[in-house]
């Protein structure tokens, strides 16, 4: 029986380029969802034109929006990208492919493995990946895992599987409770290389000041309770 996708897209302000990675999307789904976080441009408009379901979220964060749009989802199988062009709609069959054979519940574009054009350049980039490393390098050594990247937006997990871990962040925390929950679940968790790119427009809304008590505490908690 062939499995149903729905591909997931958070949203915030996009609509330079939220067209395109719809259009994108859809070669490869049967269903797009935007979950907009209450935008004051035109993404709604656009998004609804060219045939994506368009979700407020709830005025928490990514995290709200991406558990709203999974449940609202009818696909067997969620796929997760950002609007920005980090990531490119032609490595959803790669995410894909190890769900529909068997392989895997949860699997991730590895940055390390596909490369990265925002991870490197500048000081708060560098400390950026050190605190990404370090976190996965610790949630590896607590559940045994041989994971390279555990942060990355750009995934996919079963529905039933998705909707079974009971998340909580509200944040981009979200993607690195996904892959714990999953782990002590007791889910299968893979990755595959996909390269993230610079943003084409804004900058990013991830301020490393301001979330990097959060990133540590919620890897903490999950580890020692």
């Amino acid at each position: 029986m062939s499995q149903k996708i729905t591909v997931i897209i958070p949203t915030k302000n996009e609509e330079h380029t939220i067209e395109e990675i719809i259009q994108g999307c859809k070669v490869f789904a049967s269903e797009v969802i935007v979950a907009d976080g209450h935008s004051t441009d035109k993404t709604k408009e656009i998004s609804e034109r060219v045939g994506a379901r368009f979700l407020l979220d709830g005025g928490k964060g990514k995290g709200d929006g991406l558990r709203k749009a999974s449940q609202a989802a009818t696909g067997d199988i969620l796929v997760f990208i950002d609007a920005d062009g980090s990531h490119d709609p032609h490595d959803i069959p790669r995410l894909v492919k190890p769900i529909l054979d068997n392989e895997a519940d949860l699997v991730t574009g590895s940055r390390p493995k596909g490369g990265s054009d925002e991870l490197h350049g500048d000081v708060q980039k560098l400390i950026r990946m050190i605190g990404s490393d370090i976190i996965t390098i610790v949630i590896n050594y607590r559940w045994k895992a041989k994971l390279s990247d555990t942060q990355n937006g750009f995934r996919a997990i079963r529905r039933k599987v998705m909707l079974d871990l009971n998340l909580k962040e509200n944040g981009f925390t979200i993607e690195e409770e996904m892959i714990m929950k999953c782990l002590k679940k007791g889910y299968r968790v893979d990755e595959v290389p996909t390269h993230e790119y610079e943003r084409r427009y804004g900058v990013s809304r991830i301020s490393l000041c301001r979330v990097s008590f959060r990133f540590v505490w919620v890897v903490l908690k999950h580890v020692f309770f």
